[in-house]
C-alpha cells in the first residue's frame, strides 16, 4: 500500500508540474496576443498615453505582421500594458481564432500594379498568416483575416524542399514570385513548419525475414556502436537547404530578400520568446532549436546589409537563450562542418560585430559589454569557436596532466614546499559548455578555423577592460568578455590581467594600512632589499621567509631596492631586479637549467642537485614578475607553459625542445621495411648525461635492454620517449616551479585569458615602436636629432644593439603583448647639443636625448650609452 501511494503521489506531481507548465505557456501565449490587440486596435481609452497602443493618437496601427513581431519584443522588454486590455482574453467566437482588424486585411493585387507593388502584397500577405499563428493558435476550422490565396496555402499545403524548389523554378519561368514569396513568408516564420518542410527523411529498414544470421550479428553490432543522438546526422536535410538557397539567390539581386528577412525577423522572436519564457523540458513550440538554427544559418546571404540590419541580430539573441546542451549538440554538429564554411560563417559574425561596434563607439559612454547587439553575436561566435576545437585536431585526453600532487616529494623541500601545497586555492570555474564539450583551448593544437580569425580588432579597440573585469568579478550572470576572451587581441587581454594584479595589489595595500590602524607594524608593500653581487641569494632568502611567515605578501605591489644605490623603484627598478635575476638563475654553471645551442632554450635540468625549495622560488620569481606586469627574458619551450597549464607534454612538443631528436624519431615512425631492427638497432633503452658530463641509462619499459624496438611498436617507443624527455624525467623539478609559481598566480585570469602560442607572440619590429613613439621637451616627429635617431636605428645598430637599446629604455629586452607599438616609448630632448650620453627613465619608458648635430655623434654616444648600462643613479 506504501508503495502504490508513494507511486500515487509522484503521479500526481508530474501532472501537476505538467498543468502549471502549461498554465505558464498559456499566460505567455495570452499576454501575447494583449500586446498584439493593444498595437493593432488599441485599449479603447482616447486619452491613452501608451507608446505603445494605438489609441494613442500619436501612434499609428501596426500591420499585423510588425504587430506580431513587435508583441514578442514587448514582451521580453515586460512593456506596460493599457488596464482595458489586462483581463482581455481570445475573442473566440464557433470555433474561430482572432481576427486582426479589417483594416490590416491584404487588399488584392491590382492586375496594373508593377511586379514590386505585387511582392510588397504577397510578402504582407504572408506574414499576416504568420503573424495570426503567433498571437494564437486558431481553432479546427479557423480563418484569418488575410488573403484567402495565402490562408489556403498556409493551412492546405505541407511544404518539402523538393516542392518549393519546384515552385521557385516555376515562378522564375513565368517571372512571376508571388507564390514563391507567400511561401517563404509562412515556412521561414514558423520553427515547425521550417523543420518539417527540410526533414531528413529516415532510413528504410530492411524487412523482417531479409537479414540472414550473419547479417543480424553485423547489425545488432551497429545498433550496439549507434553514436548519441547529439552525435547522430543533423535531423534536418541540410544539403538540400543548401540547393534550395543557392536557387533562391542565384541572381544577385534576389526577389525574395524582403520577404525572407521579415520572416526570419518574426522566426527569432517566437524562437526566443520559447527558450527564454518556457522551460526546457515544455516548450510551447516542439521544433527542435538546433534544426532550426543549423537552417538558417546556411542561407548565403546573412552577410549582406539586409539580413545584417535586423534579421541576423534577432537569430544571434535567439540562440544566446539556448540550454548547455542545445549548445553542445549544435557546436558538435557544427564541428563536421568543412573548415572553409566553418570559416565562411566565423566571417559573417565578425563583420556583424564590426558594423555594430563601428556604428556605436562614437556614442559618448559607449559601453560593448552592455550592447546586445555585440554580445549576442559574440555568444554565438563562441560556439563556432568550440567547434573549430572539437572538429581541430587535439591531444588524447590521456596528455591532461590532472593527477594529484604526491604526498611526499621525491626531495626534501622544507617548510617552504609545504607552504606552497598549503596556499593552492580553487582556481575559477570552468565554462558549462566547456564542461558539457568535455573540450578544452589548451587541447587543440590545430583548430578547423585559425585562432586569429576570431580576434576582432575593432571590438578589442572600444572594450573599456575596467568595465568589462568589474562585470567579470562581481556579476557572474551579466556578459563579460574576460568569459569570452578568444575574440579580444592579447594586447587587451593583457590590460584585463594588469587590472586584476592592480587591483589585488590595492586590496592588500588597503588590508595593510587597516592592520597598522589596529595593530600597527604593517607592510603595505613587498620590499626586498639586495646587493648587486648577491643578488640571488639576497633574493631567494627574503622570498623563503615571506612565504613562509605570510604567502599573501607575495600578492603585495613588488618595490626593490639595490643597495649602495640612488635609484627609487618607480617600476624601472623592479625590471632590472628581474632581468638580473633571470640571467643568474638561467646560468648553466648554476645548475638548474640546461641550455640548447640547438634552440636557443632552456630546460629543466633532470639531474639538478638542487632541492624542490629552490625551484619554488624559481616559480615565485616568475610569478611576481608577471604578477608585477614586468616582462621577463626566459626561452623556455613552448611546453613549458603548456604544462603550467595543465597538459603533459607529448611526441609533438618534442620538436620544439629537441629538432634533432625529434626528425631521427620521426624517420624510424616512417620507415617501412622489414629490417627496422637490423637498420637502427634500437631498445627500449635510452641514454642521457647528467651535470658532470656521464652517461646514465633509463628503461622506457621494465628490461628495456631487451626490447628491440620494430614496426609494431615504434610508436610506442616514440611515446614514451617523448613522455621520459618531458615529463617523467623533470616531475620534480618542474612540479616544485609549479607550486612556486602558482604561489603568486593562483586567483588570476591567466589561466582562461591566454593560450600558451599567445605568450611568445615576439615580433621585434622597431617600425612599430617608431609609430607609436611619442615626443615631448620641444622635440617632434620631424625634428632633426629625432630622424637621425631612427635612422640610426633602423640602418646601423644590429639586432643584438636594438634589443639592448630596449632594455636602456624600457629596463627589459622583451616584447609586450601586442607588439612594440604598445610599448609608448616617449623621447625627449634634453638641452642642447653637448658631450652628455643619452639617459633614460625606465619607469615610465622616456628617452632623454641631448640635441645632437651630426648622426655621427648621436651614434656614437647611443652606442656607448646602450652597451654600458648597468644600476641607478640620480640625474
Amino acid at each position: 500500500m506504501i508503495r502504490y501511494a508513494i507511486r500515487g503521489r509522484a503521479a500526481d506531481s508530474e501532472q501537476s508540474g505538467q498543468q502549471e507548465g502549461a498554465m505558464k505557456r498559456a499566460q505567455v501565449r495570452q499576454r501575447i496576443e494583449q500586446y498584439y490587440y493593444q498595437l493593432t486596435e488599441g485599449c479603447g481609452d482616447a486619452n491613452c498615453a501608451n507608446a505603445n497602443c494605438c489609441s494613442n493618437v500619436r501612434v499609428e496601427p501596426l500591420p499585423p505582421n510588425q504587430a506580431a513581431a513587435r508583441a514578442v519584443h514587448l514582451l521580453t522588454a515586460s512593456a506596460p500594458l493599457c488596464e482595458p486590455l489586462r483581463h482581455k482574453v481570445r475573442r473566440t467566437a464557433a470555433g474561430r481564432g482572432p481576427s486582426p482588424p479589417s483594416t490590416s486585411r491584404a487588399a488584392p493585387t491590382p492586375a496594373g500594379d508593377s511586379p514590386v507593388a505585387q511582392q510588397a502584397a504577397a510578402s504582407a500577405g504572408a506574414v499576416c498568416s504568420a503573424a495570426t499563428t503567433i498571437t494564437a493558435a486558431p481553432a479546427a476550422g479557423a480563418t484569418g483575416t488575410c488573403n484567402s490565396s495565402a490562408a489556403s496555402t498556409a493551412t492546405d499545403q505541407t511544404w518539402s524542399a523538393d516542392r518549393l524548389m519546384t515552385l521557385v523554378e516555376e515562378s522564375a519561368r513565368a517571372r512571376d514570385y508571388t507564390a514563391v514569396i507567400r511561401a517563404i513568408g509562412q515556412i521561414f516564420s514558423e520553427p515547425e513548419a521550417l523543420t518539417s518542410c527540410f526533414r531528413r527523411a529516415p532510413a528504410e529498414p530492411p524487412e523482417k525475414g531479409q537479414l540472414d544470421a550473419g547479417e543480424k550479428e553485423v547489425e545488432g553490432a551497429a545498433a550496439a556502436a549507434e553514436p548519441p543522438a547529439d552525435q547522430a546526422e543533423p535531423p534536418v536535410d541540410l544539403a538540400a537547404a543548401r540547393r534550395l538557397f543557392a536557387l533562391l539567390f542565384a541572381t544577385g539581386d534576389s526577389p525574395f530578400t524582403t520577404a525572407l528577412v521579415t520572416a526570419l525577423t518574426t522566426l527569432a522572436d517566437g524562437l526566443r520568446a520559447s527558450l527564454q519564457f518556457a522551460p526546457a523540458g515544455a516548450r510551447s513550440s516542439p521544433a527542435d532549436p538546433v534544426a532550426v538554427l543549423l537552417l538558417v544559418l546556411e542561407i548565403p546571404a546573412l552577410s549582406s546589409s539586409e539580413f545584417l540590419e535586423l534579421a541576423l541580430p534577432r537569430l544571434c539573441q535567439a540562440a544566446g537563450w539556448l540550454p548547455t546542451v542545445e549548445q553542445a549538440r549544435l557546436v558538435r554538429f557544427w564541428s563536421r562542418y568543412p573548415a572553409d564554411r566553418l570559416r565562411d560563417m566565423v566571417q559573417t559574425l565578425q563583420q556583424l560585430i564590426s558594423v555594430k561596434v563601428i556604428e556605436q563607439e562614437a556614442t559618448r559612454g559607449y559601453q560593448a559589454t552592455d550592447d546586445e547587439s555585440v554580445t549576442a553575436p559574440v555568444r554565438l561566435l563562441k560556439l563556432l569557436y568550440y567547434a573549430s576545437l572539437v572538429g581541430g585536431r587535439r591531444d588524447p585526453p590521456s596528455a591532461r596532466d590532472d593527477t594529484p600532487e604526491p604526498a611526499e616529494a621525491a626531495s626534501p623541500g622544507g617548510p617552504l614546499l609545504l607552504a606552497a601545497k598549503e596556499s593552492g586555492r580553487e582556481r575559477a570555474e570552468r565554462d558549462p559548455l566547456e564542461v558539457e564539450l568535455d573540450t578544452r583551448p589548451i587541447d587543440c593544437r590545430v583548430p578547423l578555423v585559425g585562432f586569429d580569425e576570431f580576434y576582432n580588432e575593432p571590438l578589442s579597440e572600444v572594450v573599456e577592460m575596467d568595465h568589462d573585469y568589474r562585470y567579470y568579478k562581481e556579476y557572474p550572470e551579466r556578459f563579460s568578455f574576460m568569459r569570452h576572451p578568444f575574440v579580444l587581441t592579447p594586447a587587451t587581454k593583457s590590460l584585463g590581467l594588469y587590472y586584476d594584479s592592480r587591483i589585488r595589489m590595492y586590496h592588500e595595500r588597503h588590508l595593510a594600512l587597516v592592520h597598522n590602524l589596529v595593530h600597527g607594524e604593517g607592510q603595505p608593500y613587498l620590499r626586498l632589499r639586495v646587493r648587486r653581487d648577491f643578488i640571488i641569494e639576497d633574493a631567494l632568502i627574503a622570498l623563503e621567509i615571506m612565504a613562509l611567515e605570510n604567502p599573501d605578501d607575495l600578492k603585495k605591489q613588488l618595490v626593490v631596492q639595490f643597495e649602495g644605490e640612488q635609484g627609487v623603484d618607480e617600476g624601472g627598478v623592479s625590471k632590472e631586479f628581474f632581468q638580473l635575476i633571470v640571467e643568474a638563475i638561467f646560468n648553466p654553471d648554476y645548475g638548474m637549467f640546461t641550455y640548447s645551442e640547438e634552440t636557443r632554450a632552456y630546460w629543466f635540468n633532470p639531474t639538478s642537485f638542487e632541492n624542490d625549495a629552490q625551484f619554488t622560488l624559481i616559480g615565485i620569481v616568475v610569478g611576481l614578475a608577471l604578477y608585477n606586469n614586468v616582462i621577463l627574458d626566459m626561452r623556455f619551450p613552448m611546453v613549458v607553459y603548456r604544462k603550467l597549464m595543465g597538459q603533459k607534454g607529448t611526441f609533438e612538443d618534442l620538436a620544439e625542445l629537441s629538432p634533432t631528436l625529434y626528425r631521427s624519431l620521426q624517420s624510424m615512425l616512417e620507415y617501412e621495411g622489414d629490417d627496422m631492427e637490423d637498420v637502427f638497432m634500437q631498445t627500449f633503452q635510452v641514454g642521457y648525461t647528467d651535470v658532470f658530463g656521464a652517461n646514465l641509462t633509463h628503461d622506457l619499459r621494465a628490461n628495456g635492454a631487451q626490447i628491440p624496438v620494430n614496426r609494431s611498436n615504434v610508436q610506442d617507443f616514440a611515446d614514451r620517449y617523448a613522455d621520459f624527455l618531458l615529463n617523467t624525467s623533470v616531475v620534480r623539478q618542474f612540479g616544485a616551479f609549479r607550486r612556486g609559481f602558482c604561489m603568486v598566480t593562483d586567483e588570476s585570469p591567466l589561466w582562461g585569458l591566454f593560450r600558451p602560442d599567445e605568450v611568445e607572440l615576439l615580433d621585434y619590429d622597431f617600425h612599430e615602436l617608431e609609430a607609436g613613439t611619442e615626443y615631448d621637451g620641444g622635440f617632434s616627429r620631424d625634428s632633426p636629432t629625432v630622424r637621425n635617431f631612427w635612422r640610426v636605428v633602423h640602418d646601423d645598430m644590429s639586432d643584438d644593439d636594438r634589443r639592448r637599446l630596449l632594455e636602456f629604455t624600457t629596463g627589459s629586452d622583451r616584447v609586450p603583448v601586442g607588439g612594440l607599438r604598445k610599448l609608448k616609448l616617449i623621447i625627449a630632448r634634453n638641452g642642447p647639443d653637448s658631450e652628455r650620453l643619452p639617459t633614460a627613465h625606465t619607469c615610465f619608458n622616456v628617452l632623454l636625448l641631448p640635441d645632437y648635430r651630426t648622426r655621427e655623434k648621436l651614434r656614437e654616444l647611443l652606442l656607448k650609452a646602450v652597451s654600458f648600462s648597468k644600476g641607478f643613479g640620480m640625474l
